[in-house]
């Protein structure tokens, strides 16, 4: 039968704004979506009031950091940290260009999910365009291990996770979420669930500079009994390892384009997402970039090798 893909690239009808505060730095931050050509890609424009300052591509190849969030840039320079929950919310929807333009240093975190973004997104509303979406096909496994950890790229007629993790408070313990994805189950089942930590760790992540906007409106927070805190409860019955999920989305959806295949991952989070998508980039007998054929009426589409874009980093 072949996979249902979207044949053309996507890009928003018009520009939608919001604001909120950074979950690291404190500090509020306005952000706006504006719409691209085809082949623009994902793009952060960084504004200090009028002035346009540095552009960072939405790239793995631009990754700075990978410590509690994942950074564009330079660390102890200009930068954009936390980008994952956004480009969750960009690869979930399918949207493959975008500017967004950032006044601070760190997107907004919200309520700790990438819904905010959805509705943001679902405000512009989705635009198709008349250029054809290229995709990275996994066409052999590639897999990286550290200790226990671990995470791998499988051949698969589709675009599916299978993230496990395993912590040893009870509150959370062993959790597996496994899906396709498309935008329904995005928005169904990974879009709400929020980032999480401990209540234990928070003096210590302050005294580093980290978590200063953090609290129960836009985290969740497990006690020092090993209870959820929030007086409102789950999202989902296992919403830990469905924010890891969305995390391993936002992560890999800096390859630049889609990918068809299967991502997996043990006990991972956003340094391991990071590595393990530049051993698949760095590996060219590993993935091919394709793109629809013309299809009859009624039947999947079928797919052939193409060039790459040139806005994606598809040799590292």
């Amino acid at each position: 039968m072949g996979i249902v893909l979207h044949d053309y690239q996507t890009t928003l009808k018009t520009r939608a704004s919001l604001t909120g505060t950074g979950v690291h730095s404190g500090k509020e931050v306005s952000i706006s979506f504006l719409p691209a050509d085809a082949d623009t890609g994902i793009v952060f424009q960084l504004f200090n009031g009028a002035e346009q300052g540095r552009e960072f591509r939405a790239l793995v190849s631009e990754v700075g950091a990978t410590d509690l969030c994942t950074m564009l840039g330079d660390p102890a320079g200009e930068h954009i940290a936390t980008v994952e929950h956004i480009m969750a919310a960009l690869f979930g929807l399918g949207i493959d260009n975008v500017a967004i333009e950032i006044d601070g240093s760190e997107v907004p975190i919200f309520d700790g999910s990438a819904m905010a973004f959805v509705e943001a997104i679902d405000q512009a509303g989705i635009e198709t365009l008349s250029v054809k979406r290229r995709y990275i096909r996994v066409i052999k496994p590639v897999r990286i291990e550290n200790g226990a950890s671990w995470a791998e790229f499988r051949p698969y007629d589709g675009t599916r996770f299978e993230i496990e993790i395993d912590f040893e408070s009870p509150a959370i313990g062993r959790q597996l979420f496994a899906s396709d994805l498309n935008a329904d189950i995005f928005r169904r089942d990974i879009a709400r669930a929020r980032t999480f930590g401990f209540m234990k760790d928070v003096e210590r992540l302050w005294a580093a500079g980290y978590a200063l906007g953090s609290s129960l409106e836009n985290s969740l927070v497990i006690g020092d009994d090993n209870r959820v805190i929030n007086m409102g409860g789950l999202h989902y019955p296992n919403e830990f390892v469905r924010h890891k999920t969305l995390d391993a989305m936002g992560d890999l959806a800096l390859a630049g384009a889609r990918f068809i295949g299967c991502f997996r991952s043990y006990r991972g989070g956003h340094r391991m997402n990071a590595a393990a998508l530049r051993r698949l980039l760095s590996d060219r007998t590993a993935f091919e970039i394709v793109e629809t054929t013309r299809r009859e009426r009624g039947r999947s589409a079928e797919m052939n090798a193409v060039n790459a874009p040139l806005y994606a980093p598809w040799m590292i």
